[in-house]
């Protein structure tokens, strides 16, 4: 049986601890880039009798693409703000 535990730091209110055999490493990836996990203290694979720390891991892989600075297409993103303004117009 192998199953994740994260463990959520909720600052002054305590920590939880999220143990569900059926929730897989990709869901739990998934759930951190979406951000209904905050604030991970920490995250353990369990598998038969053994205990990993797989913090890194999967925040590495959960952690969104950057998109760096020169792909951006400024002059498109200006053109269609400017025609949003205009279907907003009384005519």
């Amino acid at each position: 049986m192998q199953y994740f535990v994260v463990m959520i730091d909720y600052g002054r209110r305590g920590r939880e601890a999220v143990v569900d055999p059926e929730i897989t490493r990709r869901e739990v990836i998934s759930r951190i880039a979406s951000g209904e996990y905050r604030n991970v203290s920490f995250i353990h694979e369990i598998a038969e009798n053994s205990v990993e720390d797989v913090t890194e891991a999967i925040l590495t892989e959960a952690a969104l693409p950057q998109v760096p600075p020169e792909d951006v297409d400024l002059q498109a993103s200006r053109l269609d703000h400017a025609r949003d303004l205009r279907k907003h117009e009384r005519t």
